[in-house]
């Protein structure tokens, strides 16, 4: 069954990822993008470019993330998409020392979830989306998912993004929308050809503050990350046990 998905990061690996493999299983999809051609550019020619729209805009922008959700004129669509694929993200920045944006995957999300309620109350869209957030591990408050060997990287070298991480999952945990968040271990550039790698996911419940399973491991590459969001939430029949669960995943 055709499902319509929105893309927020798309033009990253884990997005772009997610993103190729549902435009060729036939999912309506639509990416907002601050510059639409560094996604088009991309998108292979054999594409159905009837499948894909991209809208122009900032992930922050509460009326650009609204523009986003609501159907095109051509769209079948009625109301809101199934799923928002949400992995946007900051750069370090090497002038600074740090990160180029703090706060971009709290103040990103909030954004999501202001320009979800303006879409209910303004435009009378219904649905609910699954929103798939992009996190990390290393930010449980419930067990450790990580390594020994990488608690001084994550907690040290890591703690302004896992900060930024924390609050966003927060933000979506005290929602009223379905989500479930996405925890890969550390990203490594993987081939995107070849065999496919076993992925390992362990699943935690927040609202009980509970670990239902552990899975942990050193790291992942952004593709496969992508690969697992689209086989286990776009299109796993088993997709309803993640709903308002955090997926640690790991080779």
């Amino acid at each position: 069954m055709s499902k319509s998905i929105l893309f927020l990061g798309a033009t990253g690996g884990v997005g772009f990822s997610a993103l190729q493999r549902s435009l060729a299983a036939g999912h309506s999809c639509t990416a907002l993008c601050r510059t639409p051609s560094t996604l088009s550019d991309n998108i292979p020619a054999e594409v159905d470019q009837k499948l894909l729209r991209i809208e122009q805009g900032n992930a922050h922008d509460v009326d650009a993330v609204l523009r986003a959700l609501l159907p095109s004129p051509s769209s079948p669509r009625q109301g809101l998409p199934d799923v928002i694929v949400f992995s946007i993200g900051a750069y370090f920045n090497l002038s600074k020392m740090g990160m180029d944006d703090a706060h971009v995957c709290e103040n990103g999300i909030k954004t999501v979830l202001a320009a979800l309620q303006k879409a209910r109350t303004e435009h009378n869209l219904q649905g609910k989306p699954r929103i798939v957030a992009l996190s990390s591990t290393g930010v449980s408050d419930f067990g450790r998912d990580v390594p020994l060997l990488f608690v001084p990287l994550y907690h040290v070298g890591l703690k302004v993004p896992h900060k930024d991480k924390k609050a966003m999952e927060d933000a979506l945990v005290e929602s009223e929308e379905e989500w479930t968040i996405v925890r890969p271990s550390l990203f490594v550039d993987g081939a995107k050809d070849g065999p496919k790698r076993e992925i390992r996911a362990g699943k935690e419940d927040p609202i009980k503050g509970v670990v239902e399973s552990k899975a942990v491991g050193y790291t992942i590459s952004r593709e496969d990350v992508g690969r697992w969001i689209f086989e286990n939430l776009i299109e796993g029949e088993k997709a309803g046990e993640w709903l308002r669960r955090m997926a640690a995943i790991t080779y």
